[in-house]
């Protein structure tokens, strides 16, 4: 099964931008984004290596305009924010404990 997040940004350069100063991001997801990147889709095989980005994200969130979306069943989408980020977080760890 496949899982990922996906951020969405209406502002130019703000995931690039976003993605450099605060998550340390592989060299694989770099070579996807650049400054005029608007959406981007992040796929993980360990469910619970998304629990980083989400966790940046929220600590962030008030400095960009980015929307994040996490996949971790197929076709259900599930938008990440402030009021459920922490239980996210925590479910990928009791779903997925390897």
């Amino acid at each position: 099964m496949k899982t990922f997040v996906k951020l969405y940004s209406d502002v130019k350069g703000e995931i690039s931008s976003f993605l450099s100063k605060f998550y340390l991001a592989t060299e694989e997801i770099l070579k996807q984004v650049s400054s005029d990147t608007l959406e981007l889709e992040i796929d993980y095989e360990n469910p619970v290596e998304m629990s980083d980005l989400i966790g940046t994200f929220i600590e962030n969130k008030e400095n960009f305009k980015i929307n994040m979306w996490i996949c971790i069943d197929e076709d259900v989408l599930i938008n990440v924010t402030g009021n459920n980020a922490d239980e996210i977080i925590r479910y990928l760890y009791e779903r997925f404990p390897y």
